[in-house]
């Protein structure tokens, strides 16, 4: 199972194109979006994904929840308020938006832990547990964006730059 991570778009509806074509063209199964879509026009945008999408809410998703929630009705999403935990393929998962909600504990709990927040590239291993944060997406520059594309199968996760 190929799983894509992305967060932090914060209503950049060309990178929002471009992060769908990416992960259409890789044929992922499933997307994480780690917070801060900002707007549910930005929400909309990701109908293009030719997989369904878990959404966790950030700290700029908070006002316009109501509205999120009503776009993630037309399409293949889910919204969930953070942490969001899901096993899949045997793998314990759990996706945050603030890392620093991330306790200790939750180390041990999860085989693989997705926030965003920081807009900063994260890969490390802690007790067993990878901790993974594609970085930027919302960025101007070209080349300086992230996402990530994670194979479930040998958990090694990859970045993508656009």
């Amino acid at each position: 199972m190929l799983v894509g991570v992305t967060g932090d778009t914060h209503n950049n509806l060309k990178n929002i194109d471009q992060i769908c074509a990416i992960f259409n063209e890789n044929h992922t199964d499933l997307v994480f979006h780690t917070g801060d879509i900002s707007l549910p026009k930005s929400l909309l945008a990701f109908n293009k994904l030719n997989c369904p999408l878990i959404v966790v809410l950030g700290n700029n998703d908070i006002e316009e929840r109501s509205g999120l929630e009503e776009v993630a009705k037309s399409f293949k999403c889910k919204i969930y308020d953070e942490p969001f935990f899901i096993e899949l393929n045997s793998l314990k998962i759990s996706v945050f938006h603030h890392p620093d909600l991330i306790k200790d504990s939750t180390f041990a709990e999860n085989d693989l832990i997705l926030h965003g927040h920081t807009h900063r590239y994260r890969l490390e291993k802690i007790n067993n547990c990878i901790v993974f944060n594609p970085g930027e997406c919302a960025g101007f520059l070209k080349d300086k964006n992230q996402i990530g594309l994670i194979d479930l199968k040998n958990l090694c996760p990859k970045i993508v730059n656009f």
